[in-house]
């Protein structure tokens, strides 16, 4: 089910509005239509696919899976201003959910690490605390504790950082989303390998099935071919649907993969 049904400017932006307003998509956005449970946002790098995500996270005031939220961070100050002009228009308005950029995912193990080193000081501090006290009375006063740290490795194990990167990462999505959520992620693919990619393809599929809702700026050709997906480029100018088969992303990717040496020779590698 698609909680978020559309986004539009409520307003065309002033001639002299600098960034994001700048950058030609932006600037003449036309009414979106996400009705899609998966909606895919694809283009070239600076084509304002991230910018316009990231405006749609500070709209709808989504939490953000990083070091600072949305409405703190301070990278985001521009996109908050894309934000104050958009027209989000709801079926029905969830708060489960997040906004997540692949770059940020190290800001968010350095706060569960801080989180879990928290916790255990503060057993410590109980233990220190109840010594004079009976079992049970020291057992009821670290049990929060205790339960926080058993739902932390229950989510994410037991040491998060002993695993891969790509293996943390689609970990993270495992255990971070919830049915009926919105979720705006941008490029996850980053850290993923093609297999893992697969993987998150899964997990997508199964959080569709609770009435979760995905849109997504990404390069993957393994992700843009979500079966049923909007697929929207930032190549053109309005912004327009397309088909998977006319994408340049998967032509580009298949064409290379057919012909590897043709590439290389046309960039001056080895015949």
């Amino acid at each position: 089910m698609a909680h978020l049904q559309s986004v539009a400017l409520k307003r065309p932006p002033a001639a002299d509005a600098g960034f994001p307003f700048t950058v030609a998509a932006i600037r003449s956005l036309t009414p979106l239509d996400l009705a899609a449970p998966v909606t895919l946002l694809v283009g070239e790098n600076g084509s304002g696919k991230s910018t316009l995500l990231e405006g749609i996270a500070a709209a709808a005031r989504l939490p953000s899976v990083g070091a600072d939220d949305v409405a703190a961070d301070a990278t985001l100050a521009a996109q908050r201003r894309l934000g104050d002009v958009l027209r989000l228009t709801w079926s029905r308005r969830t708060h489960r959910g997040f906004f997540l950029r692949a770059e940020d995912f190290f800001g968010f193990q350095r706060r569960l690490a801080a989180d879990r080193v928290s916790l255990e000081a503060r057993l410590g501090e109980l233990e220190h605390e109840y010594r004079d006290r009976s079992a049970y009375a020291k057992g009821l006063a670290a049990g929060p504790v205790r339960s926080s740290l058993a739902d932390m490795e229950r989510r994410y194990g037991r040491d998060p950082d002993a695993r891969s990167h790509g293996q943390a990462f689609l970990n993270l999505f495992q255990g971070r989303f919830v049915p009926g959520g919105l979720y705006l992620l941008d490029e996850p693919e980053a850290p993923l390998s093609p297999q893992n990619q697969l993987g998150l393809l899964a997990v997508l599929l199964e959080m569709v099935a609770q009435e979760a809702q995905f849109v997504i700026a990404t390069h993957s050709p393994i992700l843009l071919a979500f079966p049923g997906a909007t697929i929207y480029s930032f190549d053109q100018v309005p912004i327009a649907p397309v088909a998977y088969a006319d994408l340049d992303h998967v032509a580009l990717t298949r064409d290379f993969l057919n012909d590897p040496g043709a590439f290389l020779r046309r960039l001056g590698g080895p015949a």
